[in-house]
């Protein structure tokens, strides 16, 4: 957004751009409602400007939306047929995914999933990975409520070796453990974390369940085995899904 009043029209104007995106002719109306506006000084956006924040606005918040729809029906709604745990708590999955999960659009289907979102407002996360000897693969995304990435562990970025990595919040401060061997820093404080493992054949599934059993994700004062802090304040859901997205974005 270029400045603070572009919050307070983005969201009337949004609707009203994606409309003139796809063309509405002379908008005689919008025209004559603008030059009144302008009469009686009130101070709005002028079409030209409304069609910009619009899109602006469904640029910047759509991979928002994206992200909270996926986590909501996979982390928050228990009623969902994509429900998997609740925040903070790991989910591994001993199958891989078929057309039924559509939380998330393109999985794979030979790399079984363990996933979760963290909540990073009060305190780190620290996770703990097993060796996971080559040649098979394994990955950890980190995504933030942008959807981006911010960070991988696994065999083609920190190794096939065990180690201890910590997930950070925006607005921690605080100092590194000696055992950890790196630092992500999410840019949100909720945060996916997408555990993928290599399957190479049907019988091949208890060796991934073994590997999956040696994921460990727990907040940093129980790492240290230290008080935890106070916990931060519930969160209230809308409730989300795609087709709510599309209705009301």
């Amino acid at each position: 957004m270029k400045n603070p009043k572009t919050l307070l029209w983005a969201g009337a104007a949004c609707a009203l751009g994606l409309f003139l995106v796809v063309g509405c002719g002379k908008n005689d109306a919008i025209n004559q409602a603008e030059k009144q506006d302008a009469i009686n000084g009130v101070p709005v956006p002028s079409l030209a400007d409304t069609k910009s924040i619009a899109q602006q606005g469904f640029v910047f918040a759509l991979p928002i939306v994206m992200y909270y729809t996926s986590a909501y029906e996979l982390f928050v709604d228990p009623t969902s047929s994509q429900y998997k745990a609740p925040v903070g708590q790991l989910f591994n999955e001993a199958r891989v995914f078929t057309p039924k999960d559509t939380a998330v659009v393109t999985p794979n289907s030979d790399t079984p999933y363990s996933m979760m979102e963290l909540d990073l407002r009060s305190e780190p996360t620290v996770i703990s990975v097993p060796a996971v000897p080559k040649p098979r693969y394994y990955s950890v995304q980190l995504t933030d409520a942008n959807t981006f990435n911010y960070g991988y562990i696994g065999s083609r970025t920190t190794g096939t070796g065990p180690g201890d990595y910590m997930i950070v919040g925006p607005d921690w401060t605080g100092q590194t453990p000696a055992h950890v061997k790196q630092v992500f820093h999410s840019t949100t404080s909720l945060s996916a974390v997408i555990f993928r493992t290599q399957l190479f054949n049907a019988t091949d599934m208890p060796n991934v369940v073994k590997i999956q059993a040696g994921y460990k994700v727990q907040p940093l004062s129980k790492y240290l085995k230290q008080p935890a802090p106070p916990a931060p304040p519930a969160i209230t859901y809308l409730k989300a899904d795609a087709e709510i997205a599309k209705k009301q974005f």
